[in-house]
């Protein structure tokens, strides 16, 4: 049997349909359960079968993860989600992202799952000032710095440094945190039921106190980042299918928004103490 679970993140509700035996995989999800609405950005529906038809549009492979885009023949987007070599299924979506039917293989559902709802998260809110990041983000006196790089960078490894050595940082998310513009014209960050390899799937959200680009170096600089320079930092760093002209505009927004109004840095650093209390006293001030 089927029932139909709703979850708000970042003040933007979903639902999922599945087998109830699938909902016990999303235990990363449960302190984002909401009561049902009819107002939702998205449902997805989990079933198992065959694969569907698309064409493939574009791939993207990552530490054994492999995500291919496509559209069906009557062009629905189509995603299809592997794990090392497996194909753990394939999520058909409404043309707006309003609905889409999960296909699972029985192969890692959970991951399955996840990917399916992260990537129609990104897609169904992207129109709505809302932004799934690549960052880490920890809290610090009432605010969210979040750190921003390509993998490898060391994103969770600056948070860790700020964890152990700036008085009063809590971890917010590892990996997939989401901002948001709120109406009152101010860029507030949320945690998600996204995390990367540090589960931290905490229900919280704060005003956004600075974005910090990261590049490993043999030394410890900062500086300020504006224009043109902060606004590539966001492109590269936020979820999307940016040759989808629609959604692509709705990021546009965003991210230009951002960069005109959230303090972003770059910082050059090692590993260590003295990077974070840098970046603190800088940022800071």
């Amino acid at each position: 049997m089927k029932i139909t679970k709703y979850f708000r993140v970042a003040d933007h509700v979903f639902a999922v349909c599945a087998q109830v035996e699938l909902l016990k995989l999303m235990r990363n999800y449960e302190p984002f359960i909401c009561e049902p609405t009819d107002n939702l950005v998205f449902e997805l529906t989990i079933s198992s079968g065959e694969a569907p038809a698309y064409e493939e549009e574009i791939r993207q492979e990552d530490e054994g993860q492999i995500i291919i885009c496509g559209h069906t023949p009557d062009k629905r987007p189509v995603f299809e989600f592997g794990l090392i070599g497996q194909t753990a299924g394939w999520v058909v979506c409404a043309a707006d992202y309003s609905s889409a039917e999960l296909i699972t293989t029985g192969y890692d559902e959970k991951f399955a799952i996840d990917n399916a709802l992260m990537v129609l998260y990104a897609l169904a809110t992207a129109n709505q000032q809302t932004a799934l990041f690549h960052a880490a983000v920890v809290s610090c006196q009432g605010k969210g710095y979040l750190f921003l790089g390509v993998s490898g960078t060391g994103k969770s490894t600056h948070a860790r440094l700020w964890l152990q050595h700036i008085e009063g940082t809590e971890l917010v998310n590892d990996d997939n945190p989401v901002v948001r513009i709120s109406a009152q014209g101010e860029a507030i960050v949320y945690g998600s039921p996204w995390s990367g390899k540090t589960p931290c799937y905490r229900n919280v959200s704060m005003p956004v106190g600075g974005m910090v680009q990261l590049n490993q170096a043999p030394h410890n600089s900062i500086r300020r980042m504006s224009g043109i320079e902060a606004y590539a930092s966001l492109i590269l760093s936020i979820s999307g299918k940016r040759w989808d002209k629609g959604i692509a505009d709705g990021l546009h927004q965003t991210e230009n928004w951002l960069a005109g109004h959230v303090p972003m840095w770059f910082l050059d650093c090692l590993p260590n103490e003295d990077a974070a209390r840098l970046c603190r006293l800088t940022i800071d001030n």
